[in-house]
């Protein structure tokens, strides 16, 4: 995206490289994943992407091998930028993670099976999500009921999911929902520490709870 809802923040640094306690804050995703033995990495960057290459490099030195998908000028949206990634992220499911949450997610329990085409992470409703976005019963995931929770921009796909429309996407939610619908995604909730760091207030909020533990 165009980073607009961070204002002067982002005018010349992408939303992943925000500092965030006392560093970046696609730099805690990366060394999650290869915590969690995820040391083939791809990462899709827009605007002021080469940036984010220009610090993580080739993945050395955290132990992990990184590649980049460039979306170029125009941007692609969450379904097109994971599109034009598939070549590189092969035909096997892989975990994919939103670049501006923060969280202390163990992205080892990812775990994909038999027919689904996404597992899901949903977490608490935040004040600026508080209808939640699916609802959660016994493992398997719905548009509406009563539990409604959040989705936190964690989970793990199988690439069929971005193979199912013709011509290119733009969100890959409306996929995900389509999924939904056929009952061929699960979730859980995750009561464990996230942010999504979209505003100026929230990155605050975010350092101070980092710089006190």
């Amino acid at each position: 995206g165009m980073g607009q809802r961070m204002l002067q923040l982002t005018k010349d640094t992408p939303k992943p490289l925000l500092i965030a306690g006392n560093k970046p804050l696609i730099q805690y995703q990366v060394e999650s994943l290869v915590s969690a033995k995820g040391y083939e990495i791809v990462i899709n960057t827009g605007r002021l992407g080469e940036k984010i290459q220009a610090f993580l490099g080739d993945g050395t030195q955290y132990g992990a091998n990184i590649r980049y998908s460039h979306e170029g000028d125009k941007p692609l949206g969450t379904g097109g930028g994971v599109q034009k990634a598939l070549s590189l992220l092969g035909d096997t499911p892989f975990i994919l993670v939103n670049g501006d949450i923060w969280t202390d997610f163990d992205y080892s329990c990812l775990q994909l099976d038999g027919e689904e085409l996404a597992h899901i992470i949903l977490v608490d409703n935040p004040a600026h999500n508080i209808d939640g976005d699916f609802a959660l019963d016994n493992g398997c995931v719905y548009e509406k009921g009563e539990n409604m929770l959040t989705y936190s921009g964690i989970g793990i796909y199988h690439c069929g999911l971005f193979l199912r429309e013709q011509g290119p996407m733009v969100s890959y939610i409306p996929a995900l929902r389509q999924a939904i619908r056929q009952n061929k995604v699960s979730g859980e909730h995750y009561n464990g520490q996230w942010i999504d760091v979209g505003t100026p207030q929230r990155l605050t909020e975010l350092n101070a709870m980092l710089n006190h533990l």
